[in-house]
């Protein structure tokens, strides 16, 4: 296709509105519509035509000066992960930790508060917990959801803090504040997490995160266990490489 033709089937005015969707998903708290004028490079009155487009297709909420996303775009990509390529490229991958460690392996995004799960290939051993794709988990007490919330910029990780419901589902759960940043502080640093018995007693599970391109969080892997079948220290030396080999190579899907 030659320059000309590129030119003439090249839509302008989709990209900018696509670039102000990326802005706003920056912006989790909201921006007003001179903040995006300015970081998006347009007039205010260009701003404005995008912002409540966006608004009226469904895909932004104005509350007052301030304008979000809209969680249409989170059904928007829940449909593409939960039945995408992504996961159907890596479902042989999780499938092949699964028989390997005889243990549920599972993926989820962040969705409010939550974990979703997108993919789950099943051990062979029962837990009590229910899991099937489609799946809510908070995200707080889960190894997905430390993982998830290690990849949020600052601000959007103190704003899930305050507004956060957290509760004590067993003795072991983390409900402080200060004790659960460090917890996702530290697995933001390690490049994995271990959750133990924190969403139910007898259920240990250890993450590591899905990055894209830009090395932005998009989703975690985990395998989950009974405590009786792996020590948090088994589950380090035995369970994290195969989880580190399966997220390289579901990794690779972003760079082909």
């Amino acid at each position: 296709m030659d320059e000309e033709a590129a030119s003439r089937d090249h839509v302008g005015s989709l990209e900018r509105g696509l670039a102000v969707m990326e802005i706003l998903a920056r912006h989790s708290s909201g921006m007003t519509l001179t903040e995006m004028a300015e970081e998006a490079g347009l007039t205010r009155a260009g701003a404005r035509r995008f912002l409540l487009t966006l608004v009226a297709s469904g895909y932004a909420t104005q509350d007052g000066r301030m304008f979000s996303l809209s969680p249409r775009l989170l059904t928007v990509a829940r449909t593409w992960l939960g039945g995408g390529s992504l996961w159907s490229f890596a479902a042989p991958i999780m499938r092949t930790v699964a028989a390997q460690l005889n243990e549920a392996c599972s993926a989820a995004i962040l969705s409010g508060q939550d974990v979703v799960y997108v993919a789950r290939i099943p051990g062979r051993r029962i837990l009590s917990v229910s899991l099937d794709i489609g799946t809510r988990l908070p995200a707080y007490c889960t190894s997905m959801g430390r993982m998830l919330l290690a990849g949020l910029a600052p601000e959007d990780l103190d704003k899930f803090l305050r507004q956060a419901t957290i509760e004590k589902r067993t003795p072991k759960t983390i409900t402080d504040i200060r004790p659960l940043a460090e917890a996702i502080g530290k697995a933001k640093a390690n490049g994995f997490v271990i959750v133990d018995e924190e969403l139910e007693l007898g259920l240990r599970s250890i993450a590591v995160p899905i990055r894209d391109r830009a090395g932005s969080t998009v989703a975690a892997i985990n395998v989950s266990t009974q405590s009786a079948r792996f020590s948090v220290a088994e589950m380090e030396r035995e369970i994290l490489p195969a989880l580190l080999e399966a997220r390289q190579r579901i990794e690779d899907f972003f760079v082909v």
